[in-house]
């Protein structure tokens, strides 16, 4: 059966969140975590599989994001907020534990939960990002991925990087999307629903305000050890901004890690072979509910 999307604003961690919710009340919680430049609709594929499994799903759009708070500092998206906004997420669903899956940034926040709090996951799944140590060591030794990161250095300019993507009617960012995608990966409708949730006020530098934090504080984002919780990585070779070798790197940096590559796609395989990863991640869904329940 199919489930209804619920729309919430959701108070956590001094601000309020947008968040999708679906599935049945009784469900062991999931939470979904999108990245840049995305919003809780970068799940679309995922929530209604989830959810008609059994899940009860929690889709926010993260802070400075489409219809959540966007706080006006840069020393506001430190992971450390990151992360306690999930946490209070967990809090106002009265879970004790959840299992939280990130691709993108979201992946970034999901790894800084996973070393920080393990108390609070049964296990996690990442999407296309790698441990923050492993980053870390790649940005400094490897000049491929260096090359490829070349955006994260010019978002630390103040407003250009904002113009830039507001720029005819947000051309930019619609063209980043399909120009690292796979043909058909996004359609005209979606990139609408994107347009939307870029022009909420504040939004683009809300977006932005995630990169010159981590930036600053590069310290502290890769401050997370090894991983004891199991873990589910999965990763498109074809990623146009991470070298696929990262995520073997990061496999290694868990206890219990799992690795699965997608030999045909990108940074955005959840939406390019969504199949795929339903069944990957209602599998491994399928082990934590079981634990959950013992």
């Amino acid at each position: 059966m199919a489930f209804d999307l619920e729309h919430h604003r959701v108070p956590t961690n001094g601000i309020v969140l947008h968040v999708v919710q679906c599935g049945p009340t009784t469900g062991p919680l999931v939470v979904l975590l999108h990245g840049f430049p995305e919003f809780w609709y970068g799940w679309r594929h995922q929530i209604q599989a989830l959810a008609e499994a059994g899940f009860r799903v929690w889709v926010p759009d993260q802070r400075g994001y489409n219809l959540s708070d966007k706080p006006p500092r840069v020393t506001d998206y430190r992971i450390e907020q990151l992360g306690a906004d999930i946490l209070g997420l967990l809090d106002a669903a009265g879970a004790a534990k959840a299992t939280v899956i990130g691709h993108d940034w979201g992946a970034a926040v999901t790894w800084w939960l996973a070393g920080h709090h393990p108390e609070r996951l049964h296990r996690v799944a990442i999407l296309n990002v790698p441990h923050p140590a492993v980053l870390g060591n790649a940005l400094r030794r490897t000049p491929q991925q260096l090359l490829k990161s070349w955006y994260i250095f010019f978002f630390q300019l103040p407003w250009l990087p904002e113009r830039l993507f507001r720029r005819r009617q947000f051309r930019f960012g619609r063209g980043a999307l399909r120009g690292t995608s796979r043909p058909g990966t996004f359609t005209t409708d979606d990139l609408h629903h994107y347009t939307a949730a870029w022009a909420q006020p504040g939004a683009p530098s809300g977006m932005i305000n995630w990169y010159r934090a981590a930036f600053r504080k590069a310290r502290r984002v890769g401050t997370v050890g090894r991983i004891t919780i199991p873990v589910r990585i999965l990763w498109g070779r074809k990623d146009a901004f991470l070298v696929p070798e990262l995520a073997q790197l990061s496999r290694q940096q868990c206890d219990q890690g799992e690795l699965t590559y997608f030999d045909h796609a990108t940074h955005w395989l959840h939406q390019e072979e969504p199949a795929a990863v339903n069944k990957l991640l209602l599998e491994f869904l399928g082990r934590a509910a079981a634990i959950s329940t013992t």
